[in-house]
């Protein structure tokens, strides 16, 4: 089982390997560390992190492969930290399982936020989540029920069941491509319109401001993440 006060640092660039492990040290994590694809995979089954913080621009392997032979060892949430600013390559690393993308250079609170809501909604034995509470929304998984400062909001199938695939991953971007094709199917896989329709309309019901969202927040050109702690 991932130990969760361990993290694993996979990173190439010396500099900012040690900014690392001296950022998540100071935060009360121990940090294992490893300059290449082949060290890092080593590292996962030796060490079993609670978190993979991972380069994409290593010397021996791509990292967007690395993302899965890491996501094969281990439940552990992977984060990228990485300069690449596409926002494909964004789409293309949360596809391939990583829980989070932060882009170099990084505000060093803001990536320990981001640790924190990873390991707190990974459960290392997969239990489903049954209930979340985004302010004053409560989406009830086990019930298919959601309610707004405690009464019932009637949503529309398809509107419910991206509200949930959302709910199940909170503070998680969830691609286009992953709520098309698990709410649509996959031969909708390129109708984000249908997707911007209902989250428009989840926004009218559930946000108390829908031209100024706090719960239901965009990823340009990547997906939509359900947040549970608004600022």
């Amino acid at each position: 089982m991932p130990n969760a006060d361990k993290l694993l640092v996979i990173e190439d660039d010396p500099a900012i390997r040690r900014l690392l492990a001296v950022t998540l040290e100071r935060a009360g994590y121990q940090v294992v560390q490893a300059a290449t694809a082949r060290e890092g995979l080593s590292a996962v089954d030796i060490d079993r992190p609670g978190a993979v913080l991972l380069d994409l621009g290593l010397p021996d392997r791509d990292g967007l492969e690395l993302i899965q032979l890491v996501r094969a060892r281990t439940p552990a949430p992977i984060l990228v930290v990485s300069a690449r600013e596409n926002t494909a390559e964004k789409v293309t690393a949360l596809d391939l399982g990583a829980d989070d993308y932060v882009v170099k250079p990084f505000d060093t609170e803001e990536l320990l936020a981001r640790i924190r809501t990873a390991l707190r909604h990974r459960n290392a034995n997969g239990a489903e989540l049954q209930s979340v509470c985004a302010d004053d929304v409560e989406i009830d998984l086990e019930h298919r029920r959601v309610l707004r400062g405690g009464a019932e909001v009637h949503l529309s199938p398809k509107e419910y069941e991206v509200l949930a695939e959302l709910a199940k991953r909170p503070d998680r971007v969830i691609t286009h491509a992953q709520l098309l094709k698990t709410v649509w199917g996959p031969a909708h896989l390129d109708r984000v319109e249908y997707l911007r329709i209902v989250v428009r309309n989840l926004r009218q019901k559930l946000e108390r401001d829908a031209a100024r969202p706090r719960l239901l927040l965009n990823e340009p050109g990547v997906g939509y993440r359900l947040t549970v702690h608004p600022a």
